[in-house]
């Protein structure tokens, strides 16, 4: 794709990744993503951030477009992350910039990263402001939104925030601009986008926001760093992103598994039945069929989650170990938890799922369910109660929330 003007003299230059599927190692992608850079062409031409280094010859070619790649004065790195900096030292060597702005942090992880000795890297303070001619930038750290070395870039003339990986989706897409797709797919993409990467740092969220009401930005266009260009559903990006912060839990509940036999898996669908019976709306993931990064996609505002293993080597099966270590570091709030499992001889397998749900701070409603062998009707009876408790103590927390 050609640069797209996204206002007068700022273009979008960035790639299109319409293939990539694993996201940093963690996460799924099934549509793809953007790298996104930019380039305003201003007294001081300014570029702010680069893209994967795998797509150095498509970016170059993009900035060829509008400028003689050596006239770029000024390379702006809001973020050290290689899917944005990954073919920074190739454009240095190729624009041989002037200056090189970032954060302090940013400045430690270059230095980090690539061979940097000579480059013209200059800190930038948090709320400085630098004059780019008729336009100026001014910088806000963002420090673990979601790296310590975190920052936006605010173009006031132009009404403009340069958020990085803020308000991102993984959308690989030929629209640049978000009213070119549905707002309810584009806040799903970026609520799976913040339930995998931004969850662990909700907290600073709000005091982000109320600095930028303080410094009195006046915002018309987002423009992240993965995704569509929001300049139709500015408002309603912020007020997702508190939404999202705020992980008031609502009437659903998520239910992950695995099975060797199938008892366990009996289990699970026993209790998805008695919880929708209740009311509650459920989303059921054997994990042998679905990517951890998919459950979490659905775990940040569910009121509920329920975990399920069969004993296997005195532990838990592999992929739900697997699910409840990527959760824990994600540090969802506001939930319930329930662990529950079946087991042939030793059945330890509930007690350490519970151990690992109140280790994130979930709370127990009802005792662990263990089965011994095959769940007997008593077995459902019992099941069923159990996810009518869940159901009644979601509720309740939904309406003290609300």
């Amino acid at each position: 794709m050609r640069p797209v003007e996204i206002k007068p003299g700022i273009y979008w230059v960035g790639v299109v990744d319409w293939n990539l599927r694993n996201f940093h190692g963690y996460s799924q992608t099934k549509l793809g993503t953007t790298y996104n850079a930019y380039l305003v062409m201003d007294d001081t031409i300014t570029l702010f951030d680069t893209v994967d280094f795998k797509y150095r010859h498509e970016f170059m070619c993009q900035l060829s477009h509008l400028v003689n790649l050596k006239d770029i004065d000024t390379i702006v790195v809001n973020h050290v992350e290689p899917d944005h900096s990954g073919c920074l030292a190739s454009m240095v060597e190729e624009i041989q910039p002037t200056t090189i702005l970032t954060s302090k942090m940013g400045q430690e992880f270059i230095k980090g990263r690539f061979q940097a000795d000579g480059w013209p890297i200059e800190t930038v303070d948090n709320e400085q402001v630098v004059s780019l001619g008729k336009r100026s930038v001014q910088f806000l750290e963002t420090r673990m939104l979601h790296w310590p070395d975190s920052m936006v870039s605010f173009i006031p003339e132009d009404k403009l925030l340069i958020s990085q990986d803020a308000f991102g989706q993984n959308i690989a897409s030929s629209h640049r601009f978000d009213e070119q797709i549905e707002w309810p797919i584009l806040k799903k993409e970026m609520a799976h986008y913040y339930a995998n990467i931004i969850l662990p740092y909700s907290g600073k969220v709000p005091k982000t926001i109320e600095k930028i009401q303080e410094l009195g930005w006046d915002i018309d266009m987002i423009a992240p760093d993965h995704g569509l260009i929001l300049r139709s559903h500015v408002g309603d990006a912020v007020q997702s992103y508190l939404e999202f912060a705020a992980q008031k839990p609502t009437e659903k509940a998520v239910i992950f598994y695995d099975t060797m036999w199938k008892s366990t898996e009996k289990m699970a669908e026993v209790l998805a039945s008695g919880l929708t019976d209740a009311g509650i709306t459920v989303k059921l993931f054997h994990l042998k069929s679905w990517h951890h990064s998919d459950v979490m996609g659905e775990v940040w505002d569910a009121g509920a989650v329920l975990a399920g293993s069969p004993t296997h080597n005195n532990n838990v099966l592999p992929l739900v170990a697997d699910m409840l270590t990527y959760m824990k570091g994600l540090k969802p709030k506001n939930t319930i938890g329930f662990a529950f499992g079946s087991y042939g001889w030793s059945g330890e397998s509930p007690k350490i799922i519970n151990d690992w749900l109140q280790s994130m701070g979930m709370e127990q409603v009802v005792e662990p369910a263990k089965i011994k062998h095959v769940p007997s009707h008593d077995d459902y009876r019992q099941l069923t109660e159990a996810a009518g408790q869940i159901a009644q103590a979601i509720k309740e927390r939904v309406a003290q929330a609300s």
